[in-house]
C-alpha cells in the first residue's frame, strides 16, 4: 500500500504553493517578468509619443508664425542708372505698336515712302521720316495722319530736297502725338 497524505491544516497560501508543481511556478514567474517588461516598454513608448506630439505642436506654431509674418529679405538698392535703363526698356516694350502700325498704314499713300519710325514713349510721340515726289504729296500725307483717330495731332518738323538723287525727292520729318489708351 502506498502512503497516504493526510493534511488537517487549513488551506493557505503556503500550503497551496507547496502543492503546486515547480514548472507552473516557473511559468508564473516568467509571465510576471514579461508583464513587467511590457509595462515598462509601454510607459517608455507613451513618453516618446508625448515628446513627438510636443515637438510637432512647436513646429506647427513656428510654421503658423512664418505664414502670418513672412520674413522680409533685405532690399537691395538698385543703382539710379540701372533703374533709368530698365524703365526706358519697359516704356519701349509697352509701346502701342499695333495701333501705331494700323494708323500709319491707314494714312499711307503710294506717293510717300516711309524711311524711319522713331518713337518717344515719354512724350507719346512718333517721328516719321519719309520721302515724297512733291510738296503736295507731303502735305496730303500729313493731313491723312491728322485724320487718324489714334493720333492727337501731326506737325511737320523739317523738310529738304535731296539733290543727290536724280528724281529730287522731298525728304521730310513729321511728328505725331498718339492718344493715351
Amino acid at each position: 500500500m502506498s502512503p497516504m497524505q493526510i493534511d488537517f491544516a487549513t488551506a493557505g497560501v503556503r500550503g497551496t504553493l507547496y502543492r503546486v508543481h515547480p514548472a507552473v511556478l516557473a511559468g508564473g514567474a516568467l509571465g510576471l517578468a514579461l508583464l513587467a517588461a511590457g509595462a515598462a516598454f509601454g510607459v517608455q513608448a507613451a513618453k516618446q509619443q508625448a515628446a513627438r506630439e510636443q515637438s510637432l505642436r512647436v513646429q506647427q506654431r513656428k510654421q503658423a508664425a512664418a505664414v502670418r509674418a513672412p520674413e522680409r529679405k533685405p532690399e537691395t538698392a538698385i543703382p539710379e542708372a540701372q533703374a533709368v535703363a530698365v524703365n526706358a526698356a519697359i516704356l519701349q516694350l509697352n509701346l502701342p505698336w499695333r495701333e501705331l502700325q494700323d494708323s500709319i498704314a491707314a494714312a499711307n499713300s503710294p506717293a510717300v515712302a516711309l524711311l524711319a519710325l522713331d518713337p518717344d514713349p515719354r512724350k507719346r510721340a512718333l517721328k516719321i521720316t519719309a520721302e515724297a515726289k512733291n510738296s503736295d504729296d507731303m502735305v496730303g500725307y500729313i493731313e491723312q495722319l491728322k485724320q487718324q483717330e489714334f493720333f492727337a495731332g501731326a506737325s511737320l518738323l523739317r523738310h529738304e530736297i535731296n539733290d543727290q538723287d536724280p528724281n529730287r525727292p522731298l525728304r521730310f520729318q513729321v511728328e505725331v502725338q498718339w492718344r493715351a489708351r
